[in-house]
């Protein structure tokens, strides 16, 4: 077993030797992939850049003469992944560090997301202090701010890769005093205005035996559980939260993507699926909303975070995607509509309270709604008790059905 370490060897070679040497140091085996093209490595790597060009999809004379850097980063990226993947099928690969720039960051952490969850992952990069989400996406990746350019060894850049390295082969040797229970895995999507809904719900399914697994709806959370989903982690999935539509649909900036809300049912996972916080749409900062939106209303959940309620039209148009996609499900299907208020803040008395909207996206589901995907209306807002022992009568249910 070895930690690998992914890195242009043309460029930073001695940058990642010298992050071998650390490990090394630590009695921990190293296997180094060279992720360079153009110039003559500094040192010497177990898996050579002919190699990973090659499982990149095409010759390393090849790449060098179409001179075109995004075609290299891209192919190296590929590359790097495949060969990660492969190490990791062998056995071989047990932890993975990388250190770069905007391109070695791309190439790195493509490898790392190759990777399955639980692996250690670590990035030194100088994009760590900006939007690092086309890095990490939906993956456990560490991201390290490298402070100074990961250019030369100095008296800081030493001190933060030595750090990462460090912290890779903790991961790594570590033997944590825990056990996973052996229980049914159930997925749970949470936002923090239906908190006290999935909050309750997750006590009440812990209490009928089974493990939760919360997600934060902020498009990289709806990825995840989805993932897991297809890797069968995840036997069943309570989606209190489907917000992500919305985000997707009016351009917010926590999408899931287009395909949010379709991998419990192509999978035929048991799902109970509702409405949680589709009255809003996510951006930050309140100066960072597009002028477009200017003469809608907004509420500022925080500093960083501005939601912006969605309107008749859009709940509609809401309404009818998330009833065509769970149609389309295999599996035990059930939609549970909270019609006192889909989230916190959209009661009486507080700022997205509409009942108008709300009767359009409930309106939308029940005409849209195929007869075999079961409809649940209960009078209640989202996060009213009674609601959450609701949705989870309805998954458990479903998943005993299948035991």
């Amino acid at each position: 077993m070895a930690i690998v370490i992914v890195g242009t060897l043309d460029t930073k070679g001695a940058e990642h030797d010298f992050a071998r040497g650390i490990i090394e140091d630590q009695g921990v085996d190293t296997h180094l992939i060279d992720a360079g093209v153009r110039g003559e490595p500094a040192v010497e790597a177990d898996t050579p850049r002919e190699e990973v060009v090659r499982r990149g999809g095409t010759e390393l004379e090849e790449l060098i003469d179409a001179d075109d850097r995004g075609e290299a980063v891209d192919t190296m990226a590929r590359g790097a992944a495949a060969v990660a993947a492969d190490l990791h099928e062998e056995g071989v690969l047990e932890g993975i560090l990388s250190l770069g720039g905007s391109a070695g960051t791309t190439i790195g952490t493509t490898a790392m997301r190759a990777l399955p969850y639980g692996v250690p992952k670590v990035m030194v990069s100088t994009m760590a202090s900006g939007d690092t989400r086309p890095y990490v996406e939906s993956r456990d990746i560490a991201m390290l701010y490298s402070v100074a350019d990961v250019a030369g060894l100095n008296q800081l850049t030493r001190t933060v890769i030595s750090n990462a390295a460090l912290a890779v082969v903790g991961m790594t040797t570590a033997d944590p005093d825990f056990e996973t229970p052996d229980k049914p895995t159930v997925g749970v999507t949470m936002f923090g205005v239906t908190t006290p809904c999935v909050t309750e719900a997750r006590a009440l399914l812990e209490e009928r035996g089974y493990e939760v697994l919360t997600f934060h709806a902020t498009g990289t959370g709806g990825k995840a559980m989805e993932e897991l989903v297809e890797q069968d982690v995840i036997g069943g999935v309570l989606d209190v939260t489907t917000t992500e539509l919305a985000d997707e649909l009016v351009g917010g900036v926590l999408s899931a993507g287009p395909d949010r809300l379709e991998a419990a049912g192509e999978a035929g996972v048991p799902q109970v699926v509702s409405v949680g916080a589709l009255d809003m749409v996510n951006f930050g900062p309140r100066d960072s909303v597009p002028q477009e939106f200017e003469d809608r209303q907004f509420h500022v959940h925080n500093p960083t975070v501005t939601l912006m309620r969605t309107t008749s039209e859009e709940n509609r148009e809401l309404g009818r995607t998330l009833a065509e996609k769970v149609n389309r499900a295999t599996g035990p299907t059930t939609v549970v509509l909270p019609t006192g208020g889909v989230s916190m803040i959209d009661v009486e008395g507080e700022d997205f309270y509409d009942p108008e909207a709300d009767a359009a996206l409930f309106d939308a589901i029940r005409e849209t709604l195929n007869d075999d995907v079961e409809l649940i209306e209960a009078e209640t807002d989202v996060n009213d008790p009674e609601f959450a022992r609701t949705l989870v009568d309805a998954l458990t249910e479903s998943l005993n059905d299948g035991r």
